[in-house]
């Protein structure tokens, strides 16, 4: 079983301080504040990191898919919208978009919404989010 590890530093009170975040791999190393989470400063955040890892693991995933049903990608684009906001009075992620889109030779449009809502459903990182209170996948063929 493969381990990652990132790694994230805050320096400094929740408003005025900043934070770093680095992959085990050397990939990235960013910086984040309050701004950048919660308000409109360029840079990024969780949240944004988390729409990259789910973004990667569904398109990889679906791919993937594709393959066991006996097709090809020429490629598949996903792009993820995290909802971040208060619910409760509490900062919460309530809703993650996935919007698709691949091209996929040979396949009818029916079986490609249907292998995408499955992948959606066992994509690790979608199965890591269990807690999100909705997930929902947007596909088209290109």
């Amino acid at each position: 079983m493969a381990i990652r590890q990132a790694e994230a530093r805050w320096d400094g009170s929740l408003q005025e301080g900043s934070g770093r975040t680095t992959g085990q791999s050397g990939a990235f190393d960013v910086p984040f504040s309050f701004k950048t989470r919660f308000g409109d400063e360029p840079g990024t955040n969780p949240e944004e990191l988390i729409g990259a890892a789910h973004a990667g693991c569904y398109s990889m995933a679906l791919s993937g898919d594709l393959g066991r049903a006996g097709f090809t990608p020429d490629y598949v684009n996903t792009t993820a919208k995290v909802h971040f906001g208060p619910v409760d009075g509490k900062p919460t992620i309530s809703k993650i978009e996935l919007v698709v889109s691949a091209s996929v030779p040979g396949i009818e449009d029916g079986q490609f919404q249907e292998i995408a809502a499955g992948t959606k459903e066992n994509c690790p990182i979608s199965r890591a989010l269990g807690a999100v209170s909705e997930i929902v996948v947007s596909a088209t063929l290109a």
